[in-house]
């Protein structure tokens, strides 16, 4: 069956909804030891959220990237995560979703969410013809995640290496039985409309 373009899937309960982040090891430590987000994590700096995985592993390739070497997942609440979707703003102009770039602007500047569609990832990080929702938080977004929001912080860097070392061994089958289960996220339908999402998986 053929993925909507534009559908939320994330690994989430009936309370939380897990996404990823990837940091250097003097941020994700801190924050690890202390079960939350601790200086030197920036509160006044935009974070960035994704609940995919794979895209997550596209963009620290796996872990290795410089200052993207620890992986974590974060569990927020749901009522969190939705809040943030339903004050966000797309990080462009999209003609069929702003009344025209002033209105778009004006809401950019006002809004203290930024959501954009990027390429889903195959198992080898290949675009696919699907979107991944990717979650910017600044100002009053970043302070609600962090005293919040935030359930619990894990390492996953483990898994971002078992799944690398599987796919260089040419067991992709290996490789994607570690991936964390994701599925729509079934979005209130005003939510969805915000960000130009499928609301029903």
């Amino acid at each position: 069956m053929q993925v909507p373009v534009h559908q939320v899937r994330a690994r989430f309960t009936a309370d939380t909804v897990t996404v990823y982040q990837a940091y250097p090891p003097e941020i994700a430590g801190p924050a690890l030891a202390a079960g939350r987000f601790v200086p030197p994590f920036k509160r006044e700096r935009m974070t960035w959220i994704k609940p995919s995985f794979r895209w997550m592993m596209y963009r620290c390739g796996w872990g290795t990237k410089p200052g993207q070497e620890r992986v974590l997942a974060v569990e927020i609440t749901r009522a969190g995560f939705e809040w943030a979707l339903t004050h966000s703003c797309l990080s462009s102009f999209e003609r069929d979703h702003h009344q025209d770039r002033e209105d778009w602007s004006r809401r950019l500047r006002a809004s203290p969410v930024r959501v954009q569609w990027d390429p889903e990832r195959s198992l080898r990080l290949a675009p696919l013809p699907h979107r991944s929702l990717q979650v910017g938080l600044s100002g009053e977004a970043v302070r609600r995640y962090v005293d919040e929001w935030l359930v619990g912080l894990t390492d996953v860097t483990p898994t971002a290496h078992a799944v690398r070392v599987a796919l260089d061994a040419g067991d992709d089958t290996a490789a994607g039985a570690l991936l964390p289960p994701e599925r729509p996220y079934p979005l209130p339908p005003d939510v969805a409309a915000v960000i130009g999402a499928t609301a029903e998986p």
